[in-house]
């Protein structure tokens, strides 16, 4: 028999759950053909909400768990759609590294509580369905919750009871004092621990931006501390595990549980260096699209992700925006899914080099990193935005970084040198928008950078268009300094870097200005390795100059 519903708050509370929560809205999910239904929500009296799962299943009419192993065993999650709108997520998964988590490919019933930040009120809960078919994946919508407000949530199924997750919602329009935000990339499980992310928890950040490279498809790199536990992943299966073997890290799964999460993905969570449908091996077209479509379902189904966005096949629109109130938009980037071929690459196939001048390909004006329909949503996004800032999330380094520091030019393909037309029109975009306090953050190059963005490069002394930072990444392996400093004296948009160092980058903002600090760990191969300050940059309200 399951715990009562005293009984399984009495041992929630033991566990350190406390608090209260809020209420719950009707997503658009999607069933599992790829056709999206609008699903029934039944209020009962002692059950509270539920939720009629994809297909039309009631979870009531479903068993809880009754196994003897422990069943969140990738914790749970939280991410923010706007004021008041917030989703929580976790898994069943008893034995994550096993085909279907170690379960029969049954329906099952999980409750959840959305709780206060103190105290043992619940103030909200319902039952939801975790449904084999998006691997017992459980995402709980949740609308109507106070703005600017902490809570703590937590699910539980049969005697089971998750950890209990922390997320604080985004203020209503117009308000918002602060913004406290971690930005983070490239997390190359074999390469290091994840103590990055518990000393990033202990910023206290209200959000994580996380901007790409959340698993890796690959084994590469040296001094290897760790291993993947398969080859390459293909099938849905193997995306499933490979999302399953990071989300068992500790630290990785504290942090998730610690705050809201806004996310985008690059290549990594596919294949390195694909270019939307291409295979940087030159698979053919379907094969290569069969295999995105089991990368893109099995991402969804392990980040805290509306309804509305999960994938059709090989599609999912991941891009958007989130406002904190009135202090700052942040518009989230997709340059992964839309983008043109990598100029003067083989035909069919994608992947990085880097060129000199002769590749007149590179500057074609129709290439493009986002897509035309993305492109022309971003800039209406900016023109509609009335923050004191905005954010671009957005996965790679955008300044201009010539990488044969000399007298001859190279331009790496796979980024925006890549695409030089198209990062000349999103700055034309973010001036034409009159956009307040634009503000860049990327990952990807595995190296930390502050510095200015221009339409023309060539004129570093004109008013940049935007400021931008890139994080670090949490263990993948980069450039050493000496790299970096080579660069920086080639390229004279770039004000500072750091090489051979991981860690993240530190936001935090107000009316008045934004502060970033970049913040560097000792040693990714060192679970208990410390964290250090970098180097701290200022940037003063509508001042559009970096300082520090």
């Amino acid at each position: 028999m399951g715990l009562s519903r005293r009984d399984w708050l009495a041992r929630a509370l033991a566990l350190g759950a406390a608090g209260t929560g809020a209420g719950c809205g009707v997503p658009v999910a999607p069933q599992p053909d790829g056709k999206r239904t609008t699903p029934r929500r039944v209020i009962g009296a002692s059950e509270g909400e539920r939720t009629i799962a994809p297909g039309g299943a009631d979870p009531m009419a479903a068993p809880e768990w009754r196994g003897d192993a422990y069943p969140f065993t990738l914790g749970v999650a939280c991410g923010l759609s706007g004021s008041g709108r917030a989703t929580i997520w976790t898994r069943l998964a008893p034995r994550p590294l096993e085909h279907g988590g170690g379960l029969d490919p049954v329906p099952l019933r999980v409750r959840w509580e959305v709780l206060e930040a103190e105290g043992t009120a619940v103030l909200r809960s319902g039952v939801v369905l975790a449904d084999p078919a998006w691997a017992h994946s459980v995402r709980v919508e949740l609308d109507g919750l106070a703005p600017g407000r902490a809570y703590r949530y937590r699910f539980a199924s049969g005697a089971a009871v998750s950890p209990v997750g922390r997320l604080r919602t985004a203020p209503a329009a117009g308000e918002g004092e602060r913004l406290r935000a971690v930005f983070a990339s490239c997390q190359q499980y074999e390469q290091g621990h994840f103590a990055a992310w518990r000393h990033a928890l202990a910023e206290d950040p209200d959000l994580v931006l996380f901007l790409g490279d959340y698993v890796y498809e690959s084994s590469w790199g040296r001094r290897l501390v760790r291993r993947h536990d398969a080859g390459e992943p293909r099938t849905l299966d193997a995306y499933r595990r490979r999302h399953a073997l990071y989300r068992g890290d500790p630290d990785l799964q504290a942090a998730h549980g610690g705050c809201a999460w806004v996310v985008t993905w690059d290549d990594h969570e596919v294949e390195n260096d694909y270019a939307a449908d291409l295979s940087q091996r030159g698979e053919p077209r379907q094969a290569f699209l069969a295999r995105r479509a089991a990368a893109y379902r099995a991402y969804f189904e392990h980040m805290p992700l509306p309804w509305s966005m999960a994938p059709a096949g090989a599609s999912m629109r991941l891009y958007g925006h989130l406002d904190w109130g009135g202090l700052a938009r942040l518009h989230v980037l997709d340059d992964r899914q839309y983008r043109s071929q990598q100029a003067c690459s083989p035909l069919g196939f994608a992947g990085s080099r880097v060129v000199g001048p002769d590749c007149e390909a590179r500057l074609d004006p129709a290439r493009t990193m986002l897509g035309a329909e993305q492109e022309a949503w971003l800039a209406g996004s900016l023109r509609w935005a009335r923050t004191r800032w905005n954010l671009l999330a957005q996965q790679t380094l955008m300044g201009r970084c010539d990488q044969r520091p000399g007298p001859d030019e190279g331009w790496w393909t796979d980024g925006w040198d890549g695409y030089p037309a198209a990062r000349r029109r999103l700055l034309e975009a973010v001036r034409v928008a009159g956009a307040s306090n634009p503000i860049a953050l990327g990952g990807d190059v595995h190296a930390f950078h502050a510095g200015e963005l221009h339409e023309d490069f060539d004129r570093p002394q004109t008013r940049a268009a935007m400021i931008e930072f890139v994080g670090g990444s949490i263990t993948s392996q980069g450039p050493n300094q000496a790299r970096v400093d080579a660069l920086l004296g080639a390229n004279p948009n770039l004000r500072w870097g750091a090489g051979g160092v991981n860690g993240y980058g530190l936001i935090e903002l107000s009316r008045s200005g934004a502060s970033v600090s970049m913040r560097g760990i000792g040693d990714a191969t060192e679970r208990a390795t410390g964290v250090r300050t970098l180097r701290r940059f200022e940037i003063l309200d509508g001042s559009g100059r970096l300082e520090g």
